[in-house]
């Protein structure tokens, strides 16, 4: 798996560096990168991010600085995915509306939580693990379940912090 075309500090560290997928994007200083991430082009990562195995940042996602993602996280970039076009072809880069993420500094996501497109996680909120994220959740909050609402800090979102 490369590392291509990307922007990646000095200073970041990754599990093995064979052990990804990351081009076309922009990693910052002091983050770590898991085994068997992606990052696709046009995302960003921001300084002291910690992001976990098998996490796949596609393109339109964009991570503040200090934004720690759990293991197994996946984000989304398309509303309405579709294979093939109304005519029958296969869909091409034209045929689709990027949606953009944004996550906000400090912010926690815990493993296996998915993160619908088009959506802002404010800064310090934390997403329990397993949550499916499908409105923007604002700065300090907590969220659990599916899908992902509004809850107390309690020692479930704690594992979110730990994952």
């Amino acid at each position: 798996m490369p590392v291509v075309n990307a922007r990646i500090d000095a200073s970041a560290e990754f599990a093995d560096p064979a052990l990804v997928n990351v081009y076309g994007c922009a990693v910052g200083p002091g983050t770590r990168i898991g085994p068997f991430v992606e990052i696709q082009r046009g995302a960003s990562v921001g300084a002291r991010c910690r992001i976990g195995a098998n996490a796949f940042l596609c393109e339109g996602v964009s991570l503040a600085d200090e934004v720690v993602i759990g293991p197994g996280v996946m984000f989304t970039n398309d509303r309405h995915p579709r294979a093939v076009t109304a005519a029958g072809t296969l869909m091409g880069p034209d045929d689709w509306t990027l949606e953009t993420t944004r996550i906000g500094a400090g912010a926690v996501i815990g493993a296996n939580a998915t993160i619908l497109c088009g959506l802002t996680i404010g800064a310090g909120a934390r997403i329990a693990p397993g949550s499916v994220v499908t409105r923007d959740v604002p700065d300090g909050a907590h969220v659990a379940g599916v899908p992902a609402t509004p809850t107390r800090p309690s020692s479930l979102l704690d594992l979110a912090e730990a994952s």
